[in-house]
């Protein structure tokens, strides 16, 4: 069983990666994995912290998207001519990356560690001024050369004569033309000529309108001009491509330092995310806790309307080992079971969770469990036979620094030999000294654990008057199943009540 997909971790990373701007980072926070190195916890966690501090103090960080970006950086790596966009999109990294360091450099004021991050980003103003005087809107600017400049000014000069030429030439004779106007086909300046005077201008027919009743003719007169015109254009590529190729020497020389900019701004970019995540959750860092003990004060589902959860409240560790979670069906029992292993693998993978600052976690090497249905249609398995598979399997990896989360322990089957087999299983994880939360119906398992040394018993709350459970956990009480109070409050007759 995929313990984390099971536990929704998945969910949580998605919610990550949304916060991240460049599709590398994305896929960095959707292989993001849970440490056991409590130095690294706690310094991925003091990361998240900062970052929620800043974005609190200074606002959303300028960070852009540096997908593209990396596509055109390989085209640099094998000697390719950048395109004016492309050249482009260097100068608005390097915009982004300068505004960053402003931002940072505002940061400053809050004293935290990752504000001087700004001091790793090279603003390359030389390069981002030569990019911005020669690209303009995607188009290589006249500035970028005065020979570029004087190039284009012939050449509006050169099509201003060839336009008053055939402008001259339909107003000479209007009843030749279909249309009033130079039509530009292929390339070159025409007349829209009617076919029955087609010989009435002499020229080289460039095209046919759709019908064959037109005939675009270039006119002999305006020959001179436009070779001179495609003469200047062949000039204008060329001194283009100059440019174009200038520009991309000059990124290419200072490649190390953009590369050194892009890993800088991933890195932010990664740390970030983790904070406008722990915004958006309401989160909170907690305290790593050297010993095995879990203390959850006031937390919520992360994946649940923070409007409508009730808060969990919950321990396990020092003395106890084990809690036996029992309590009616649809009281929460699942949700607090997910909730203790999922607020985990987040503390271990460096980000906050929804809970009070007080909150106690200690670090596992194995999150283990077995919740829900669990029905395996392509192994031809039963409920019991999925369940008890995973189990197997769990208690052969399981130790005392791993956490189990095992729901509805023993169902499935006959309850007689489900509540044996329930508190066999109970036997073994007391033994092997992991910590473990464990939900079931079995009264004989809440005797057991009552007089087992290491276990404790949990209930989910239930209102009785209103019959509706309150999804609130109660350390220490054992719950009751309800049935006998819920049937008789529903109406069920008393003889019936009496024979049960």
């Amino acid at each position: 069983m995929n313990n984390y997909k099971t536990l929704e971790f998945d969910k949580i990373l998605e919610q990550l990666a949304d916060n991240a701007m460049s599709d590398i980072v994305k896929a960095r926070c959707l292989a993001l994995i849970p440490s056991l190195n409590e130095t690294e916890v706690r310094r991925r966690i003091d990361e998240t912290t900062q970052a929620k501090q800043i974005i609190e103090q200074t606002g959303t960080p300028p960070l852009p998207s540096m997908t593209v970006l990396q596509k055109i950086i390989g085209l640099i790596a094998v000697d390719v001519m950048l395109m004016p966009n492309q050249i482009a999109h260097v100068s608005s990294f390097l915009v982004s990356c300068r505004r960053m360091k402003i931002y940072l450099k505002k940061a400053e004021a809050t004293g935290v560690a990752i504000a001087w991050y700004g001091e790793s980003i090279d603003e390359l103003s030389e390069l981002e001024n030569e990019i911005d005087r020669c690209i303009r809107n995607g188009v290589v600017d006249d500035r970028a050369s005065s020979r570029l400049a004087d190039i284009r000014r012939l050449t509006t000069i050169t099509i201003d004569q060839i336009k008053a030429k055939l402008d001259a030439l339909l107003r000479k004779n209007k009843d030749w033309f279909s249309e009033n106007f130079v039509s530009i086909r292929n390339g070159c300046y025409t007349l829209p000529v009617k076919r029955e005077h087609k010989n009435n201008v002499i020229g080289s027919v460039i095209d046919l309108s759709q019908t064959g009743g037109t005939c675009f003719i270039e006119p002999t007169s305006v020959g001179r001009l436009q070779s001179e015109l495609s003469a200047l254009k062949i000039e204008e590529d060329s001194e283009v491509r100059c440019i174009l190729y200038s520009l991309t020497t000059f990124i290419s020389e200072n490649l190390p330092a953009i590369q050194r900019n892009i890993e800088a701004m991933e890195t932010l970019d990664f740390i970030f995310a983790k904070g406008k995540l722990s915004l958006a959750m309401k989160a909170s860092p907690i305290i790593i806790n050297a010993k095995r003990e879990i203390r959850i004060v006031d937390a919520r589902h992360p994946l649940i309307n923070p409007d409508t959860v009730v808060p969990l409240n919950f321990e396990v560790g020092n003395q106890t080992n084990g809690v036996i979670i029992t309590g009616p069906n649809t009281g929460g029992k699942t949700v607090a079971l997910k909730c203790v292993g999922l607020l985990s693998l987040m503390v271990q993978s460096g980000l906050h969770v929804p809970a009070a600052e007080n909150s106690i976690f200690c670090l596992h090497n194995l999150v283990l469990c077995d919740i829900g249905d669990g029905q395996s249609i392509t192994e031809n398995l039963s409920t019991f036979s999925s369940h008890l598979k995973n189990i197997i399997g769990i208690l052969r990896q399981a130790n005392h620094e791993s956490l189990v989360l095992l729901d509805e322990l023993g169902s499935g089957t006959d309850p007689l030999e489900g509540m044996g087999l329930a508190i066999a299983i109970l036997d073994e994880l007391s033994a092997k000294k992991c910590l473990f939360v464990v939900t079931t119906h079995y009264p004989e398992v809440k005797e057991y654990a009552a007089n087992k040394p290491g276990l404790v018993n949990a209930r989910m709350a239930f209102d009785k008057e209103s019959l509706l459970p309150l999804y609130r956990l109660e350390i220490g009480e054992a719950g009751e199943s309800c049935a006998f109070y819920i049937a008789e409050r529903l109406g069920l007759q008393q003889h019936l009540l009496v024979r049960a």
